[in-house]
């Protein structure tokens, strides 16, 4: 799961490369369940950190929406973030993107979908598509969802 995520991370760097800068700040919302979503589980939420941590890795600014007391969070949901507060977020912290993401599971793979978006625009400047093994790992950690 990790070098996967990772991998995809690389992605949208890669591909965002020209267009947002190190220096600015980016804020990566947990990835939700794409048949509900204002939901999460631990692997919608491990996938976040993980993406969150190789931007950092990579030299952005990544802001840590744990510390925050007005964003959208449900107990052990993550950052869930409702679209009209993205705008609002973004703006206070001059966040020049942020990373949002869906996860639907089949009989054998975990489908995840990232998409940088531009906060103004809402126009998404990064995608990428991606799946993981449905294993024993992964359905335990999809048991997580609330």
């Amino acid at each position: 799961m990790i070098p996967a995520n990772r991998a995809a991370a690389e992605t949208l760097i890669a591909q965002l490369h020209d267009r947002i800068s190190p220096a600015q700040p980016v804020i990566v919302a947990t990835i939700v369940n794409i048949d509900a979503l204002d939901r999460s589980s631990t692997l919608g939420r491990l996938v976040s950190e993980q993406i969150a941590a190789r931007f950092s890795q990579a030299g952005y600014r990544v802001i840590e929406m744990k510390f925050r007391n007005d964003v959208y969070m449900l107990r052990d949901q993550g950052e869930l973030m409702l679209s009209r507060e993205i705008r609002d977020i973004a703006t206070s912290h001059d966040a020049q993107t942020v990373i949002v993401g869906t996860y639907g599971a089949s009989g054998d793979f975990v489908f995840l979908n990232l998409k940088a978006i531009q906060p103004s625009s809402n126009i998404a400047q990064a995608t990428h598509d991606y799946a993981l093994p449905l294993d024993q790992d992964n359905r335990a950690l999809l048991r997580g969802t609330r």
